[in-house]
């Protein structure tokens, strides 16, 4: 079988694979939805690496994804504790051990380079408006970019995964661009933790991949924490 047969088979599996588990993952029902979200915030609490992160970056629901609405206004109110206790500290001139607040961001399509996202910092009170797939991200401001690089945790949504860490996504592409960097030898000292959220019904035995797609560190989901790499 020829290279480009296979790719087109393989691309073909994808789109149709891509199908049935986004109707699976819209059929379930609001009640679990709310359930699940509660559960991915214990798991994503549990894990040293998020609670002690200085930058993590999420992204708002859409498509039946697992909402992180709560496991945002916790890092929001992490942040606010923190820096409450940092100014009782400061005024009675004591200076004990303190947890660094947390800045969370949020992925923006990116106006220039085609099918790359951006990173910005995300509030309470952060502006939002509508991308070209109707989806919330903040305001573009220069000033609110984060370098991806530079963040300690990036949670993902996905389609579909299976137990070697890959990840089936909306078929945009834009993750594993923006992400790409990740793979090379120069970065592997700073880079982020890939975490991918998911319902456990989206797993599936095992997911036609590209030499592009980017593979995750680990995938949460409401019943369990897989991980593929040393972190």
């Amino acid at each position: 079988m020829s290279k480009v047969v296979m790719n087109t088979a393989r691309d073909e599996s994808r789109v149709n694979l891509r199908k049935t588990l986004r109707e699976i993952r819209n059929s379930i029902s609001p009640e679990q939805r709310a359930h699940s979200a509660l559960l991915i915030n214990n798991q994503l609490n549990s894990l040293q690496y998020v609670a002690t992160a200085s930058s993590i970056a999420g992204y708002l629901v859409n498509d039946g994804e697992i909402d992180l609405s709560a496991f945002i206004q916790n890092t929001f109110m992490r942040d606010e504790n923190s820096n409450t206790k940092l100014m009782a500290n400061t005024a009675i001139k004591s200076t004990p051990h303190l947890s660094s607040s947390t800045t969370f961001s949020l992925p923006v399509l990116h106006p220039i380079c085609k099918g790359h996202l951006l990173f910005l910092e995300y509030g309470p009170d952060t502006p939002l408006v509508k991308n070209r797939y109707n989806i919330d991200e903040p305001e573009l401001a220069c000033h609110n970019v984060m370098p991806t690089h530079c963040i300690d945790v990036i949670l993902m949504p996905l389609v579909g995964f299976d137990n070697k860490g890959n990840r089936l996504g909306m078929g945009g592409g834009y993750y594993d661009r923006t992400l790409a960097f990740t793979q090379f030898t120069q970065f592997t000292q700073q880079r982020p933790i890939l975490v991918g959220i998911a319902h456990d019904e989206q797993e599936v035995d095992s997911l036609p991949y590209a030499s592009w797609d980017i593979p995750l560190d680990v995938i949460v989901t409401p019943k369990r924490i897989l991980t593929f790499s040393n972190i």
